[in-house]
C-alpha cells in the first residue's frame, strides 16, 4: 500500500483470456497483465505469480475480486463456492479457483460473474453511477448480463444467465439452427459473435455496416431487451462486448426495443429518451478488469464491518 492507501487486485477471467490488474481504480492501475486461458493449474499459477511479484514492489495487497466466466458458484455457504461448475470450457469443470487464491494469498477474495463485476465496474466508475437497478449485458463470444438491484448485484440459485433465455425464431427469415450447446437456438445461440460467424460464414468484423445481419442481431438483441425491461424494470441498459459496442448496432436496438416495448412501460426514460435508456459501456472494455477491482474495494469494506 502507498501513503496508506488499500492497493487492490483484479481477475477479470475470461474464457479466452485473463487480465490481472493492481490499483484503486480507472486512473490509478499501478500493473496489469494478461495471458490466455489454458488450464486452469497454468491460468491461475500465472495469476498468483503476477501478483506476487507485483507485492514485491507495490506492498501488500488488501483484497482481490475475481470477475470470472461461469458458470460458477457464488454462494458463499456452499460447500462448491468459488468453483467453475459444468461449463463447455475444456478442463474448467470443477475447478476450484478462489481455493487456489486463498491458498496463496491470506488476505479477503470476493469472487462474482465477469458480467456482475463489470456491472459493479459501471457503478461504481461508469454508466451505472447515481442508478439503484440496471443491466450490464455483453455480447461478444458468448451472451451474459448482470444485473445492479436496489442497491447490491443480483444472486439467487446461482446468478442470472441471461444469455439463455429463449427468443422467438423466425425459422424462415433465420433458418441458422443456434449454436448453444445445451439450449440450440437461444439468445446467445442466435445472437453471440460465433453465432453471427457461422450464420454469415465470416466474422462479424468484416461484414459490412448495411449488411442485413445487423438487422437480424438488433432484432433478436430488442427481443431480449423487451423482455429484461419488463421483469426487471432497470433504470437503464448498459451493452458491452464486441458486437454489442458496435456504434452503428446500437441505433437499431435502441428503436427496435422502443417498437417492442410499445409504449406499454410508460417511462420517459423510454418514451422520450431511448439513447439514454439503452448505452455503451462507460468503461469501455474494461469494465470488467474495473470491476475485479471494485469487487475487492467492497470486499474489503464488508471485512471491516
Amino acid at each position: 500500500m502507498k501513503n496508506n492507501t488499500p492497493l487492490f487486485g483484479g481477475i477479470e477471467g475470461g474464457g479466452t483470456k485473463f487480465v490481472c490488474a493492481i490499483g484503486t481504480g480507472p486512473d490509478d492501475i499501478r500493473a496489469e497483465t494478461r495471458f490466455p486461458t489454458t488450464s486452469p493449474e497454468e491460468t491461475m499459477a500465472q495469476a498468483v505469480d503476477f501478483f506476487r511479484q507485483q507485492e514485491k514492489s507495490l506492498g501488500k495487497l488488501a483484497s482481490i475480486g475475481f470477475a470470472c466466466f461461469g458458470p460458477l458458484d457464488p454462494n458463499i455457504d456452499s460447500r462448491t463456492y468459488g468453483y467453475i461448475l459444468p461449463t463447455p470450457k475444456p478442463g474448467w469443470t470443477n475447478a476450484n479457483v478462489v481455493g487456489v487464491l486463498r491458498s496463496a494469498f491470506n488476505i479477503p477474495i470476493a469472487f462474482d460473474t465477469d458480467v456482475n463485476g463489470a456491472a459493479l465496474g459501471e457503478w461504481r466508475w461508469g454508466m451505472g453511477q447515481g442508478l439503484r437497478n440496471f443491466i450490464y449485458l455483453t455480447i461478444g463470444t458468448g451472451v451474459g448480463g448482470g444485473a445492479y438491484v436496489e442497491g447490491k448485484l443480483l444472486h439467487g440459485l446461482l446468478h442470472p444467465e441471461m444469455g439463455h433465455i429463449p427468443l422467438p425464431h423466425d425459422k424462415t427469415r433465420d433458418p441458422y439452427a443456434g449454436n448453444c450447446p445445451f439450449h440450440g437456438d437461444c439468445f446467445e445461440g442466435l445472437a453471440s459473435g460465433v453465432a453471427i460467424e457461422k450464420r454469415w460464414q465470416q466474422s462479424g468484423s468484416t461484414l459490412a455496416k448495411d449488411h442485413p445481419a445487423w438487422d437480424l442481431e438488433a432484432e433478436y438483441i430488442a427481443m431480449a431487451l423487451a423482455s429484461y425491461s419488463f421483469t426487471l424494470s432497470p433504470q437503464r441498459i448498459i451493452i458491452g462486448g464486441g458486437v454489442g459496442s458496435l456504434e452503428h448496432l446500437l441505433p437499431k436496438v435502441q428503436e427496435r426495443t422502443k417498437q417492442y416495448i410499445n409504449s406499454y412501460i410508460q417511462s420517459p426514460a423510454i418514451l422520450e429518451n431511448i439513447t439514454s435508456y439503452i448505452v455503451n459501456p462507460g468503461l469501455g472494455n474494461r469494465s470488467g478488469m474495473l470491476g475485479a477491482i471494485a469487487l475487492a474495494e467492497q470486499e474489503m469494506l464488508k471485512q471491516e464491518i
